[in-house]
């Protein structure tokens, strides 16, 4: 894998742009594998090459290959997916969305504490300094979130996540993780609990957060195992584990970076984000007039 590894990132300084088309016949493909090998793929090949050169060095753009798999893994019929698959990917008016982000990305860069709260979750922490991103279609497909990250070590609380997620080809649900100055002290996710734990306890940067962001795709409502269109499910956030990304960087450095999903739509139980003491979404929602024109009605769906 080392050797592989080297290869590819030969090839990946090479280049000068990067498309990724991927698909699964079978989402559950390395349930099987163990821990320790998946580590071995994850440092030597996904962080050496992908991390390390194609996302800070390259353009790129990744898309899924639409299949009967993913169909399935959404619970929907094969041509229920496709016009679902292209709707989410396409009908977005990107540029809408572009300038709907606008005032959200300069309230955040200005904010300093978040608050999150919800079922199962108090979540509070800093993200003074850190830079916020906003993603409309420039190297995702589907798109539709802004992001930024916390000081490494002002996360403190719970969060409860809602939705399930697939990594390393297992399926989690219900994970739960309590924070004491970003670090993750506990973790839990029913049968799941020990594969979670052996995740999170692969380098020290994985029990950070390296990632946190809301999204506002307006046709993506649910969740369908599939990380590239969970994370931009309307009304929802991730908060995600391990490796930060440059452009909005904590200094928090591990092999994985694990994008969890909580879903704070009302029918899914509903929530509030603070910034600096101020509610500016509740239940999914933007409350405050500058940012309801990212609120799904306004996007179009």
């Amino acid at each position: 894998m080392r050797t592989i590894g080297e290869i590819e990132r030969a090839r990946m300084e090479a280049v000068q742009c990067y498309i990724g088309v991927r698909g699964s016949h079978n989402i559950s493909e390395n349930s099987d594998v163990p821990s320790e090998r998946l580590s071995i793929y994850e440092k030597h090949w996904w962080n050496y090459v992908h991390t390390q050169v194609r996302v800070p060095k390259t353009r790129w753009v990744v898309m899924r290959w639409p299949s009967p798999s993913m169909a399935q893994a959404a619970g929907m019929s094969t041509q229920g997916f496709e016009d679902f698959y292209f709707q989410v990917c396409c009908d977005v008016d990107y540029r809408k969305m572009t300038a709907a982000m606008a005032p959200l990305k300069e309230l955040m860069d200005r904010t300093e504490r978040v608050h999150i709260t919800g079922p199962g979750t108090d979540l509070t922490f800093s993200k003074k300094g850190i830079a916020t991103v906003a993603c409309a279609g420039e190297y995702n497909i589907p798109d539709g979130e802004i992001f930024t990250c916390p000081v490494r070590d002002s996360v403190n609380g719970t969060i409860q996540y809602n939705c399930e997620t697939l990594y390393r080809g297992t399926i989690f649900n219900n994970i739960r993780l309590v924070f004491k100055e970003g670090k993750v002290i506990e973790a839990t996710a029913g049968s799941d609990t020990a594969r979670l734990n052996e995740i999170l306890d692969c380098d020290e940067g994985a029990r950070y957060i390296g990632e946190w962001s809301m999204a506002f795709n307006p046709f993506i409502t649910k969740p369908m195992k599939d990380i590239l269109f969970d994370e931009k499910i309307a009304g929802s956030f991730h908060f995600t584990p391990g490796q930060a990304y440059a452009e909005a960087d904590n200094g928090n450095r591990s092999q994985i970076h694990w994008d969890m999903v909580c879903l704070q739509a009302a029918d899914k139980g509903g929530g509030e984000i603070r910034f600096d003491d101020v509610v500016i979404r509740k239940d999914g929602l933007y409350v405050l007039p500058e940012l309801a024109g990212l609120n799904p009605a306004a996007l179009g769906a």
